[in-house]
């Protein structure tokens, strides 16, 4: 787990506290035993950038704008807007159009 934290550059004390959300969401499964570790739950095709985001860091997007009755109206809803268009991209990218996105990126400096 070490490993994955620093190729990640994730704090080594934080990332089973953010595998245990993922766990508890249903993002991921735990597997025991020596050949065990932390497995996907579900498809990639089936696990949105969203909701791994919304997992670990909650909503995708936030500015105090959003919560602030301060200011104009009218800017408030066009923070609302930018919200929710940034979750519903979030929401509409899978992992596994990631993986094959990576995949074509691979080909390409094979040719």
């Amino acid at each position: 787990m070490e490993d994955v934290a620093a190729e990640q550059g994730v704090p080594p004390k934080y990332l089973p506290q953010i595998l245990l959300e993922l766990k508890t969401r249903g993002i991921v499964r735990s597997v025991r035993g020596k050949e065990g570790g932390y497995l996907l739950a579900r498809p990639p095709a089936e696990i949105s950038l969203g909701e791994v985001l919304w997992a670990v860091h909650g909503p995708v997007f936030d500015a105090p704008a959003l919560s602030s009755s301060d200011g104009p109206p009218e800017l408030r809803r066009a923070w609302q807007r930018l919200q929710q268009v940034l979750e519903a991209t979030a929401d509409a990218i899978t992992f596994q159009q990631l993986l094959d996105e990576d995949v074509e990126k691979e080909k390409m400096y094979y040719i």
